[in-house]
């Protein structure tokens, strides 16, 4: 576009240092140095244009009209006293047939005015862009072609690797809980014979440890393996009062403190399973990782506007202000690097919460406050009908 009304200006100028004329008198020099050198004379022939002439006293002196024949002499009189009365030296006028663009300029008391007929030149250009842009979009069609074909090939190793990974946890997982049992069995054998001992109180409760974790590695692998869940209406307040209830007696054996606020009728759109599955993990998490006689606080509500229904559970954690909240969702996070496993950390059931907060379309949040931790989703709620 830039080059079609630098080419327009060039013409005009043309134009107006040779009295409004393209003939044999003009100075071949002068069209090089606008046009550059490979521009041939001849090619000035191509365009369509027109003169009108003006005394001082603003009467029309002279009218040139040979060059084109798509504009009555009336019309170009009337263009001529519009663009004169106008006082402006160049622009661009419009008319039933065609945009002109037009250059003013004055010699011994006469004010002469070429124009010229912008539709050839523009034309040429809107052509090419549109050729250009035609030829842009099969291009990057033609690419996103090859690109689709391409990558489905590259990411095929990586999505088999990935399936692989699953079968690999839950086929092993599977074989694991055999020799663990025989274990367990063994153990529970050892102490009917010889009474319990502070050997057979640690290989259960390490057979305990390693079960619990084997069982939540097959439940993530099969959380990932299953297609996409049917969301249903479900009573979220009934589902929480349910899981809190199961946890009463376990927080207040181990003397922490345990706060429920659940709003009656609070309903959402989820799986009634997983639901209940999310509160159970966030519950035994924050029971497990809360500090010594501290407190754990289990809530459902909804927000003023009764837009939002959140879920909220949380715990005292006085070292949570140096925990790195970016990697509680990843597998196997733990706070201490020794993975220690008397000592407190996060491991694999946020990892679940988080897939299955997912798999109800929303998403779950840490913050912390007031040396507590908390972990909360929003949900969308579901209205009474009427």
């Amino acid at each position: 576009m830039y080059q079609a009304k630098q080419q327009v200006n060039n013409v005009l100028v043309i134009l107006s240092q040779n009295d409004g004329q393209i003939n044999s008198q003009i100075n071949t020099r002068n069209v090089k140095k606008r046009f550059g050198p490979t521009f041939n004379r001849e090619s000035l022939y191509q365009y369509r244009y027109f003169s009108v002439s003006f005394d001082k006293n603003g009467n029309q002196t002279s009218l040139d009209d040979s060059h084109i024949v798509s504009i009555s002499r009336e019309t170009i009189m009337d263009l001529g006293r519009q663009v004169y009365n106008g006082k402006k030296e160049k622009g661009t006028i419009r008319s039933v047939m065609s945009n002109y663009a037009y250059k003013v300029t004055e010699k011994d008391g006469k004010t002469t005015i070429v124009f010229l007929d912008e539709s050839v030149i523009m034309e040429s250009t809107d052509n090419i862009m549109k050729l250009g842009t035609f030829l842009g979009a099969i291009s990057l069609m033609l690419f996103t072609l090859v690109l689709i074909a391409f990558s489905k090939r590259a990411i095929k190793p990586i999505i088999l690797a990935d399936k692989r990974q699953k079968e690999f946890i839950t086929n092993a997982g599977h074989e694991l809980k055999t020799p663990l049992s025989i274990i367990k069995a063994n153990t529970e054998l050892q102490e009917m014979m010889n009474g319990k001992s502070e050997w057979t109180t640690s290989n259960e409760q390490q057979v305990d440890r390693l079960t619990h974790l084997i069982n939540n590695l097959i439940s993530l692998a099969r959380m990932e393996e299953r297609p996409k869940i049917t969301l249903t209406t479900v009573n979220a307040s009934e589902i929480l009062e349910r899981a809190t209830d199961s946890f009463k007696s376990i927080i207040v054996q181990e003397k922490k403190s345990f706060k429920v606020k659940i709003m009656p009728g609070l309903k959402i759109k989820a799986d009634e399973n997983n639901f209940y599955e999310l509160c159970n993990i966030l519950l035994d998490n924050a029971n497990k990782y809360c500090d010594d006689e501290g407190v754990i606080t289990a809530s459902l509500t909804s927000d003023k506007r009764q837009k939002k229904v959140i879920l909220s559970i949380g715990n005292t954690y006085t070292d949570g202000e140096k925990a790195d909240y970016s990697k509680f969702f990843e597998r196997f996070y733990r706070n201490d690097k020794s993975h220690n496993s008397k000592k407190k950390g996060f491991g694999i059931g946020l990892s679940m919460a988080q897939k299955l907060t997912a798999s109800f379309k929303e998403k779950l949040n840490v913050h912390y406050n007031d040396d507590r931790i908390f972990f909360s989703v929003s949900f969308k709620p579901v209205k009474k009908a009427g």
